[in-house]
């Protein structure tokens, strides 16, 4: 069975019979382990004390003296936010329990979510290593990577190629080559053209060798094996967390006359979708900007709300402005039209 995404501490964790990861101690050390909770060599000897018992015993409790004791406000502050969190996932239990209650209690919001992005895409990164554990299509783990890294989409002679934005960003400003590319770029002097990988069913063994690296593109072309997978990593996320079992498949458009009920897999498709269902006219610029449509059904109507059950549930993705997709995975979780008894 293939490894892979090895950094996002899922060896650190256990599977409850649910399927769901218990949070363990030494997934919370790794927490106190990071550059910002690491001590220094000018930190103060309460930081260190601090720091030290929290490797010991991280679930101990730390009263506001001792945070107050210590000397840097810059420390002081990275321990507030890090032991909240903490907190959160002590209390959860399991990591999906502390992502759901996130959300759940934000309605499916990114505002006012009491964590950092950061962390809540660390979260969902090991919960898909969790979802996607034994699976042998690297397609999916590639579309996988949606959920939590930022993906640059470019549509060239009709193909609709995702990157990883990070990755994108990088080659643009120093050519791949760190620090002296960033001089040649200054210097305005020529970088070698560097062509990243597009994963096809043929060749996608090379993401096992590369899962770190998140440096292949997913061609998102409506029937192909690029967009499919994604399908696939969506279903598993709705089984997974709901214990429903859902089929999606992308559509061209959506003609239903009875259309009662969608979902948008991120910002701007959620707009979209609310625009398009209230009849306004969304112009040739944001219709652009959809890469895929999507019709999800219920494999059992009687775990709808019995009002819409046996309805299809539209999905939209979308980029922004820039072509960047930020799937907002949450939003599948916390909007589906769930019966009272699937909730």
């Amino acid at each position: 069975m293939t490894d892979f995404w090895r950094d996002c501490g899922f060896v650190l964790l256990e599977r409850e019979e649910n399927g769901f990861l218990r949070v363990t101690d030494d997934f919370l050390r790794a927490y106190f382990k990071r550059p910002e909770i690491r001590p220094v060599e000018e930190s103060c000897a309460a930081e260190r004390k601090l720091h030290d018992a929290l490797l010991r015993n991280p679930r101990q409790a730390v009263s506001d003296k001792q945070l107050t004791d210590l000397a840097d406000p810059d420390a002081r502050e990275n321990y507030q936010i890090v032991l909240a969190f903490r907190d959160r996932l002590v209390a959860a239990g399991t990591v999906e329990g502390c992502y759901l209650n996130l959300f759940r209690d934000a309605s499916g919001s990114a505002e006012g979510i009491p964590v950092p992005p950061l962390f809540v895409d660390q979260m969902t990164h090991v919960i898909l290593r969790n979802i996607l554990d034994g699976v042998a299509d690297p397609l999916r783990a590639r579309a996988g990577e949606f959920f939590f890294r930022p993906q640059k989409v470019t549509i060239n002679d009709g193909h609709i190629m995702a990157a990883d934005e990070e990755i994108v960003e990088m080659y643009a400003s120093s050519g791949g080559f760190g620090s002296l590319g960033q001089l040649l770029v200054e210097a305005q002097t020529p970088l070698r053209t560097i062509d990243l990988d597009v994963l096809t069913v043929e060749n996608a063994e090379m993401y096992w060798l590369r899962d770190q690296k998140y440096d292949t593109v997913l061609n998102l072309n409506f029937s192909g094996d690029g967009l499919d997978a994604l399908c696939r990593v969506l279903e598993s996320w709705v089984q997974h967390f709901l214990d429903v079992a859902v089929s999606i498949q992308p559509v061209q458009q959506i003609t239903d006359e009875r259309w009662v009920w969608h979902i948008g897999l991120e910002q701007e498709g959620t707009r979209l979708l609310n625009d398009l269902y209230q009849g306004v006219d969304v112009g040739e610029a944001r219709l652009a900007r959809l890469l895929s449509l999507f019709r999800l059904d219920f494999a059992d109507p009687q775990e709808m709300r019995p009002d819409i059950a046996g309805r299809p549930v539209y999905l939209a993705l979308s980029t922004n402005e820039q072509g960047i997709v930020r799937l907002k995975p949450q939003n599948l979780l916390v909007n589906l039209p769930l019966a009272a008894k699937a909730s």
